[in-house]
């Protein structure tokens, strides 16, 4: 039987050896020039990804101190207002007032009644879209519409801003920044709009497990049940040991970050 030869030994000094032997070095010099540059490039990306990091509103404050703040979303009647007003004076509480533009032009009366007792009064928007679905211009003008009418009305710039159905996006979250506003969320929500009953209101706020240091409580200005679930949720939240005050008492101006869930922190200096 003929013997089969090795094929580096057919191809030795010939013109095939010489080109495989070319092809290989190219090859490797290709892999070791290649590879860094890959590296590189999915390094760069993946710190791309990391630094786009998505915005948050304020959901809560980071603090040592027992300071919650109480809210309410005024987008639809105003029947409840004085009542509201009344258990909120007679528990000696400022509560934040987020306001719509339409209804500011519907209730400017209720508006200046809530001024005028002390509660600070915030933006809901002119005319309550969704504002993931407008382009930044179209929510700036939301925001300023808004604006203006409550500065026409009471002299006051606002500076808090709480987007519509607590929707948000970058975009929703920069026309607010550019126009001058802290953009407000909650992180405990009486869930007043289900009218589920006053019991259940209640226990909905007073146990809430992220009920704490720092917290934003939502109601709206007129649910069925929160006139006769406030009283007691005041005086529930006081004897827990917390001092309620005004969400502008109670965020940081400056020098924060937010976090991952929405909390605001103070720097170190």
């Amino acid at each position: 039987m003929k013997k089969i030869k090795p094929y580096f030994i057919l191809i030795k000094n010939s013109a095939a050896l010489r080109c495989f032997l070319l092809t290989a070095v190219i090859c490797i010099g290709c892999i070791g020039f290649v590879r860094p540059i890959v590296q590189s490039a999915f390094f760069n990306e993946s710190v791309t990804v990391t630094a786009a990091k998505k915005k948050l509103p304020i959901y809560c404050v980071d603090t040592f101190e027992k300071k919650v703040a109480i809210s309410f979303d005024a987008a639809w009647g105003a029947d409840d207002t004085d009542n509201l007003l009344q258990i909120l004076d007679q528990n000696d509480v400022k509560a934040t007032f987020f306001l719509c533009g339409y209804w500011v032009d519907k209730y400017p009366q209720e508006v200046k009644k809530i001024y005028d007792s002390g509660h600070t009064v915030g933006n809901h928007s002119n005319t309550h879209p969704h504002g993931n679905q407008l382009s930044l211009e179209k929510n700036k003008e939301e925001i300023m519409n808004c604006h203006n009418k409550i500065k026409e009305l009471l002299g006051f710039d606002m500076n808090l801003y709480r987007p519509p159905f607590g929707e948000y996006n970058d975009t929703v979250l920069t026309a607010a920044e550019q126009c001058g506003y802290y953009s407000i969320q909650w992180d405990v929500d009486s869930l007043d709009w289900k009218e589920l009953g006053v019991e259940h209101e209640i226990n909905q706020v007073l146990n809430h497990k992220h009920l704490g240091n720092g917290s934003i409580i939502l109601f709206h200005n007129d649910t069925k049940y929160t006139p006769d679930a406030l009283d007691t949720i005041i005086k529930g939240i006081k004897e827990k040991g917390f001092e309620i005050v005004p969400i502008i008492d109670l965020i940081h101006k400056d020098n924060y970050y937010m976090d991952h869930e929405g909390r605001q922190v103070l720097k170190e200096s």
